[in-house]
């Protein structure tokens, strides 16, 4: 491989002439590294790590974000290994599964996570000087992959049952980062490595920050207080987030009404469907912030859509014009509306250890992403809602995703979370869960009349359940599941 990678190894990445103020900072530890010394220690740490496991073998991590997390991932890979990120927030009977799943030679593990190890793996605790005693004396130099060697497997968040492991290719993820590199441009960005690593949106990120030569703060898990505190006081440039992020940031009334936050110039949100309502309230926050919507998958890499290849300016909730070289069509509807499918470099090969799933949902190259989605006269895509999301409402399709958007252009909701719940007449019915606005009150009843006045009689949700928060799961998105018992209990209500 050429040009901005020359070595095709995803662990060799970070920039090697960076601006004297680029580095990466670990606020968790207070250390402070320029880009050369994380690079020079990288190298160091490949080398240790080759000279103990064979190329190709699989190491698990269970870290939590910081200094030591970014060096094991990057090393490994550098080594030749195959890098294997995995939720600290899942249960030890899963982290189990993943290790065997993936089978794992070695697990790399914070202290804190040790009672989540099964006994029958070798674990190499990641605190204090482990890490360097692990380190060789010399810098390794990246091992050249293979075409469609295998750089890391990452879990899928399990949301229709456990986690699925995702394969992926060191060229297909170089390729993901060139395109959203040529799409960025060269340019020194102060941000925040906030959202969990171990998932695409968080791991990505921080890809992009080292490759840019941005100066990088990391912290090992969100808080929101923490987040706008330290994007006030470093003056940051450049974030990424989530919905359920910025909506939390969002409730911090207090603290926004003490913070200077105009230096943020650029966020990204993604990894969760974004409402005109919720970007109308981080225009609040970050004032002089251009938003943007992204997209991406664990399967298809993070790099489908971008700018528009005329210059024209992408709507505010538009997941944007596809890159170059990203393949697409739309199945089982219109020419302009339907189920995604993409095909481009970064996309897996197929699930680990699934064959009846790859089968379904990868064909000649092709992924099934089960995203509806419209595309416009401009030729930008906008989400819809999920196809397995849908369900049937006395003969009508409901998109729970829509129902939401509807509800948060409420000037009294935060954030609205729409489940369905079985019901022996319309088949299934709509019931809503909201979070308010903080200052604002409002009746069911009002809700319910707003939702009929302004969208269709039949999506309106039959009942509505105040909450103080939304359920997140771990990768902070909303954790539907958790709220099904719920529903089921609303609707039985309504029936009595």
């Amino acid at each position: 491989m050429t040009g901005r990678f020359p070595t095709g190894n995803l662990g060799d990445i970070i920039c090697r002439e960076p601006d004297p103020e680029a580095g990466y900072i670990d606020l968790a530890t207070g250390a402070t590294l320029t880009l050369p010394v994380l690079d020079e220690r990288t190298g160091r740490l490949a080398a240790g790590l080759a000279s103990r496991f064979p190329r190709g073998t699989r190491i698990g991590i269970l870290s939590r974000n910081g200094a030591g997390f970014t060096r094991l991932y990057l090393a490994s890979m550098r080594a030749g290994l195959v890098a294997v990120p995995l939720s600290y927030r899942m249960p030890a009977e899963t982290i189990g599964f993943m290790l065997r799943d993936s089978e794992c030679a070695a697990l790399f593990v914070d202290p804190e996570f040790s009672l989540l190890v099964p006994p029958d793996i070798p674990v190499f605790p990641t605190e204090g000087d482990c890490l360097e005693e692990l380190a060789g004396d010399q810098v390794l130099h990246p091992i050249r992959p293979s075409p469609g060697e295998w750089c890391e497997i990452l879990y899928t968040s399990g949301s229709t049952g456990r986690p699925k492991g995702v394969p992926l290719s060191h060229e297909g993820q170089l390729w993901a980062l060139e395109q959203f590199l040529a799409a960025i441009g060269p340019r020194l960005e102060r941000t925040l490595i906030a959202a969990p690593a171990y998932h695409m949106n968080g791991l990505f990120f921080t890809t992009v920050a080292l490759a840019l030569g941005w100066r990088s703060y990391s912290v090992p898990a969100f808080n929101p207080r923490q987040f706008l505190e330290v994007t006030a006081r470093e003056r940051l440039t450049c974030l990424s987030g989530i919905p359920t992020m910025l909506a939390m940031m969002a409730r911090q009334e207090d603290l926004l009404a003490t913070l200077d936050l105009g230096s943020v110039t650029s966020l990204t949100i993604g990894s969760a469907p974004l409402t005109q309502a919720l970007i109308d309230r981080v225009r609040n926050i970050f004032p002089a912030a251009e938003i943007r919507n992204s997209y991406g998958t664990t399967e298809s890499g993070p790099a489908v859509f971008g700018p528009h290849p005329g210059g024209k300016p992408r709507p505010p909730l538009s997941l944007g014009y596809p890159y170059p070289g990203a393949e697409w069509r739309l199945v089982g509807g219109t020419a302009d509306e339907g189920v995604l499918h993409t095909r481009t470099p970064a996309v897996t090969e197929g699930y680990l250890n699934l064959p009846e799933v790859s089968a379904k949902r990868l064909k000649e190259g092709w992924y099934d992403s089960g995203d509806v989605v419209r595309r416009d006269a401009d030729g930008f895509f906008h989400f819809l809602g999920r196809a397995d999301d849908m369900f049937v409402c006395g003969g009508e399709n409901i998109y729970p995703g829509e129902v939401e958007k509807l509800l948060e252009r409420h000037p009294a909701i935060l954030q609205a979370a729409v489940i369905p719940a079985d019901d022996e007449i319309k088949g299934a019915i709509p019931i809503a869960f909201v979070v308010t606005a903080p200052g604002c009150t409002v009746s069911e009843g009002d809700l319910r009349r707003f939702a009929l006045q302004h969208g269709p009689a039949y999506a309106h949700p039959r009942a509505v359940v105040f909450v103080d928060a939304l359920p997140v799961g771990g990768t902070h998105k909303v954790d539907r599941r958790a709220l099904v018992d719920q529903a089921t209990a609303a609707a039985e209500a309504l029936a009595r």
